[in-house]
């Protein structure tokens, strides 16, 4: 069985740094950045990127769907 890494995707500028994806991550890969965007949120980034298993439990609790999930066997 090929082993699958996933890779998050946030749209930044959309995110409202609402921490639904962070308390949904059962990796414990997403966390709310310091800077914020446009808007004054601080928006939902990787902090621990080798850990993403791809499970898409981030893009599903999105309430703005600025989340995407990319999965890649190697």
């Amino acid at each position: 069985m090929a082993k699958v890494r996933g890779a998050v995707v946030v749209e930044k500028e959309g995110c409202k740094g609402c921490s639904l994806c962070v308390e949904a991550c059962p990796q414990e890969v997403l966390a709310l950045h310091k800077e914020v965007n446009s808007r004054g949120y601080h928006y939902s980034y990787m902090k621990n990127p080798e850990a993403c298993i791809g499970c898409s439990n981030c893009g599903a609790v999105c309430p703005d769907t600025c989340i995407t999930v990319y999965r890649v066997k190697f």
